[in-house]
C-alpha cells in the first residue's frame, strides 16, 4: 500500500495533531509513518526511549528483538519497564506498555538472540534498523546485515557520561548509501579492552538522550524530514552538555562495499571479535530438584534474582542476588551440591561462571528453566 492511501480515524487525527499541524510535516510525514515498519534490536537503554518515542509518533510496525529477561538493575534506566515487569521477558513487557501507549500501531517480537542465522529474515521486513545493542559482535552482525539487505541503520551507542550517534548505510537523494559501521571501526577492538555498561557503568539518563536521537534519526528517514546524520558521527558528553560531531567517510577497502568486496553474507561475529564462547554450566533440571527435595538430599538452594522478585514469590532458597553474588562467597557451600536459580535460568548461569572464575568452585549447578520451569510442575 502507498502512503497516499493511508487513512486515519478521528482518534489518530486527534492524537497526531502537533504532528499534523507543523509546516512542512503536516498529513503526508504522518502518512508515512503510520505505512512505516521500524526494527529496534535491544530493547535496553537505548531501546526503550526509542521505542516510546516511535510508538508514540506513530510508526505503523514496530519490530523487537530481545532475549533477556527485566532485571532490577535494569530501571535505572530501561525507562520501559517498571518493577512489576521484574523477571519478565523484556519483549512481552515492552509489546504491553508500548500497545497501551498507542493502540493504533502494530508490534511484533522476537524473543531471540539475534545471530548469523536469523538476522537478514528478521531485518528484511523493515525499512528501518535501529542498533540498541551493547556488544561489538552485535554492531558488526546488524551492520553487515543492513548493509547486505540495503536497510539504513540508526547506530548509538552509551558509556558512563559520553553518547555516540549516527545513521550507517543511508542512501542519499541519488541512491549512493552512506558510509557504515565498518567505514567508522574497521576492526573490532580487543576482546575485554573496552567494558560494557555492566562492568563500566552508565548514567541512567544519557541512554534516554541517546535513544530519543535514534528515534529522532528514524522518523526523518521515513518521512524525508531535515538532514539525516549519514557520514557523521556526533560525540556527546552528558557532563559538559557538549557535542561535536566527526566526518565519516566510505573506505575503499570496506570488505562490504568497497573497491574489491571480500564480505557476501554474515559470519561468525563472535570470533570475528575475539569472544570467547562461555563454557557450558552443569545443569539440573526441574524434575531433578524436585526429587532431590523429596528424598532428602543434602544440598544448598540459593536464588539469585532481586530482594523484591523474592518477596513477590520465592522457594524457600537463600537470596543471594547476582548483582552481589561475590559477596557471599563465604555462604556458599564447598561440601555439597549447590544449586542456583534465578527466574529463568540465565543468570543463575552468569552467577555460576562468576563464581568458578573467582573462586574455583565445582560443586555449582544451575537449575535448568529457572523458578518458572520449577513451578510449572507444582
Amino acid at each position: 500500500m502507498s502512503y497516499e492511501d493511508i487513512s486515519f480515524s478521528s482518534d489518530e487525527l486527534a492524537r497526531y495533531n502537533r504532528h499534523i499541524v507543523i509546516p512542512g510535516f503536516g498529513l503526508q510525514a504522518q502518512q508515512k509513518l503510520k505505512n512505516s515498519r521500524v526494527l529496534v534490536v535491544g530493547s535496553g537503554g537505548l531501546g526503550s526511549p526509542a521505542l516510546l518515542y516511535l510508538a508514540a509518533a506513530g510508526v505503523g510496525t514496530l519490530g523487537i528483538v530481545d532475549f533477556d529477561v527485566v532485571e532490577s538493575s535494569n530501571l535505572q534506566r530501561q525507562v520501559l519497564f517498571g518493577a512489576d515487569d521484574v523477571g519478565a521477558l523484556k519483549v512481552d513487557a515492552a509489546k504491553s506498555r508500548l500497545e497501551t501507549l498507542n493502540p493504533h500501531i502494530a508490534i511484533k517480537t522476537y524473543p531471540a538472540k539475534l545471530d548469523s542465522g536469523n538476522a537478514l529474515d528478521i531485518l528484511q521486513d523493515y525499512d528501518v534498523v535501529t542498533d540498541g545493542t551493547d556488544n561489538f559482535p552485535s554492531r558488526y552482525l546488524i551492520n553487515d546485515a543492513c548493509v547486505l539487505l540495503g536497510k539504513p541503520n540508526v547506530y548509538g551507542s552509551v558509556f558512563r557520561f559520553e553518547g555516540q550517534l549516527s545513521v550507517f548505510n543511508y542512501r542519499d537523494k541519488h541512491g549512493e548509501p552512506g558510509p557504515n559501521y565498518r567505514d567508522l571501526y574497521p576492526d573490532p577492538p580487543a576482546a575485554g579492552l573496552i567494558p560494557d555498561c555492566a562492568e563500566g557503568g552508565v548514567l541512567g539518563v544519557l541512554p534516554g538522550i541517546i535513544g530519543s536521537l535514534q528515534a529522532l534519526e528514524a522518523i526523518k528517514i521515513i518521512t524525508g524530514a531535515g538532514q539525516v546524520t549519514s557520514g557523521r558521527l556526533l560525540l556527546f558528553d552528558a557532563l559538559t552538555l557538549e557535542s561535536s560531531v566527526v566526518q565519516i567517510k566510505r573506505r575503499p577497502d570496506n570488505p562490504l562495499n568497497g573497491t574489491n568486496p571480500t564480505l557476501t553474507g554474515l559470519i561468525d561475529y563472535e570470533a570475528f571479535c575475539g569472544v570467547i564462547a562461555e563454557k557450558p554450566v552443569r545443569e539440573i533440571s526441574p524434575m531433578e530438584l524436585l526429587n532431590w527435595q523429596q528424598n532428602g538430599e543434602l544440598f544448598q538452594l540459593i536464588d539469585v534474582r532481586e530482594p523484591d522478585e523474592y518477596l513477590l514469590v520465592n522457594i524457600g532458597a537463600e537470596l543471594m542476588p547476582l548483582s552481589t553474588i561475590t559477596h557471599y562467597a563465604g555462604r556458599i557451600a564447598r561440601d555439597k551440591k549447590v544449586v542456583l536459580h534465578c527466574q529463568m535460568g540465565t543468570r543463575s548461569a552468569r552467577a555460576i561462571r562468576e563464581l568458578e572464575k573467582k573462586f574455583g568452585l565445582e560443586n555449582l549447578y544451575s537449575l535448568q528453566g529457572g523458578m518458572v520451569a520449577y513451578l510449572e510442575l507444582m
